[in-house]
């Protein structure tokens, strides 16, 4: 949900406490007076918050506001992108350590990450020994770099998934 942000004549509050386009404390103005001023300076008064009385609003550019808002909201977004590692049934050791040393960079760019063991056929009857050796690649990825499992090992139609990300 986005929080509406009012703007020069759509501000309900007969005072507002001015913050100009530097920083600075103008003071508490009627709100047509710092309308007023920030149309003179070519910006827009935008409500900052309403937590206070009166709400205090900043003399800014509104279209960089809304910019600078759109990408804080971005870098919230909890535990980056999720990356995905595939691995097949019959991996040989070295490309195991290829995919760790390709678990360790995301990890360094902060993305979670879906480890999956795709299995097909007559490899599907073989789901124990399929989740042995995923159980085998964690272990040896928490030697080179410590995560932490945010989705247990689950059967999946298709094989097997985890999700790991970093401490």
């Amino acid at each position: 949900m986005q929080k509406r942000i009012f703007i020069n004549n759509n501000i309900r509050a007969e005072k507002v406490r001015v913050v100009d386009e530097k920083g600075e404390q103008v003071g508490i103005l009627e709100l047509q007076e710092a309308v007023d001023i920030a149309k003179e300076r070519g910006f827009d008064l935008v409500k900052i918050t309403d937590k206070v009385d009166p709400p205090v609003c900043k003399i800014m550019n509104y279209g960089k506001y809304l910019y600078s808002q759109e990408k804080k909201e971005s870098k919230k977004k909890p535990g980056g992108e999720t990356k995905g590692i595939r691995l097949s049934f019959n991996i040989s050791s070295h490309d195991m350590k290829t995919r760790m040393l390709q678990c360790e960079r995301f990890f360094k760019h902060g993305h979670r990450i879906r480890i999956e063991m795709r299995l097909r056929g007559r490899e599907k009857a073989l789901i124990d020994h399929a989740r042995e050796k995923t159980e085998k690649f964690l272990e040896s990825l928490k030697e080179i770099t410590p995560y932490k499992i945010e989705r247990e090992i689950k059967k999946e139609s298709r094989g097997l998934t985890v999700i790991i990300s970093k401490l």
